[in-house]
């Protein structure tokens, strides 16, 4: 399996519903396994930084095979090291709400990144679509993290 542009197009799609219903205007970035972008939408309103910073989520969340919110104990923990892996891909990897790896059936398939609310709107965006459309939403815990 694969994201494929339709299923691209449902997360755009939910995810623009649900900022409406919000009264926010978001950005919505989905990229595939490997972190490159399949679909990438500046809704009407939304700031100009908001593209990168929710595409940069969708990597993260890609690559790392982790929600982003996972990466935040990491980050906390060994800021030094993690500063440093942030800085290896082609996008930042970031560590906070609003990133949600794509997986079906324990298969990794890409990510999702929500930016334009508040952390908790993103998340809460991003965990609406992943509920409504199936796709996993258990992660291991990331080895080392410390609560």
């Amino acid at each position: 399996m694969r994201v494929s542009s339709e299923i691209a197009d449902r997360i755009l799609e939910i995810a623009s519903r649900e900022s409406a219903s919000l009264g926010k205007a978001l950005s919505i970035a989905v990229v595939d396994v490997g972190g490159y972008i399949v679909a990438i939408r500046r809704n009407e309103g939304a700031r100009p930084l908001t593209p990168s910073i929710a595409l940069s989520k969708a990597y993260s969340a890609a690559v790392m095979q982790r929600p982003t919110n996972m990466l935040q104990a990491w980050a906390e923990h060994e800021p030094v090291f993690f500063s440093q892996v942030a800085t290896l891909g082609w996008q930042p990897i970031v560590a906070t709400q609003g990133g949600i790896t794509l997986k079906k059936d324990g298969e990794f398939l890409g990510g999702i990144g929500i930016s334009g609310g508040t952390a908790d709107e993103d998340q809460r965006i991003a965990e609406a679509v992943i509920a409504e459309i199936g796709f996993d939403s258990d992660f291991a815990a990331w080895a080392g993290a410390k609560k």
